[in-house]
């Protein structure tokens, strides 16, 4: 089992500095302290929510390495007029499917700001997954409980998302019963919150989990639909 104890203050204290000091040099004067109160206690996170997620999906990849289930602090500036070299959040991904990790369905977990998000889904969809998301959309039994689905999770309170284009792609039938969803280039569920109490002990854990499995119809959906 896991020995994760949760985050502390000095976690939000790292990115709120890091938000008035975004620079390498300052960075790198503080690098002890990302390690200790950010990646340390974010690697503990992930073994013990994979520990909870592999009892509803076997399948889930955590993998408790940058580049895996942690995004790296690191912004790409290439193409961004945006030049600052660091994100003031932490980003944790944990995904299930054959797929690179970021074209396939999984549960995210979103800490910044003074604020918590979790999700799930798929972001944005590669040609390929948006082809195949709108071959399912437009099939009707996997239309159908995309539908039922999608009104499962938002019934509890959560935001569905996605809605990209405003006019139905050329070929598509405007009458069909889930049309709406043809206009979606992702499909995600999430809600965001103040940080809870709960982030500062192992309870986090069971928290967050709790909220994956409202949304986990979501995620199925998209694994058995488009895999």
């Amino acid at each position: 089992m896991s020995s994760f104890e949760g985050f502390s203050t000095e976690t939000l204290k790292f990115f709120e500095e890091l938000t008035q000091n975004n620079t390498k040099v300052w960075f790198e004067a503080h690098r002890s302290i990302y390690d200790q109160y950010v990646l340390e206690p974010a690697r503990g996170f992930v073994a013990a929510m994979g520990e909870k997620l592999h009892n509803v999906s076997i399948g889930i990849n955590a993998i408790p390495k940058v580049n895996q289930s942690l995004f790296r602090i690191n912004r790409d500036t290439r193409f961004s007029h945006d030049k600052r070299p660091y994100k003031t959040n932490l980003g944790i991904w944990f995904w299930e499917g054959t797929r690179k990790r970021m074209e396939c369905s999984g549960f995210y977990f979103h800490l910044g700001d003074g604020k918590l998000m979790l999700g799930t889904g798929i972001h944005l969809f590669s040609k390929e997954l948006l082809q195949l998301f709108r071959d399912a959309v437009t099939d009707k039994k996997r239309a159908l409980s995309l539908g039922a689905a999608v009104n499962k999770i938002s019934e509890k309170g959560y935001i569905i998302g996605g809605k990209h284009y405003k006019r139905l792609p050329r070929g598509y039938d405007a009458s069909h019963g889930q049309a709406e969803f043809l206009l979606f280039n992702g499909l995600t569920a999430r809600i965001e919150e103040d940080t809870p109490e709960e982030l500062y002990s192992s309870s986090i854990v069971e928290y967050a989990f709790s909220h994956y499995k409202n949304m986990y119809p979501l995620h199925e959906w998209l694994t058995k639909a488009i895999g």
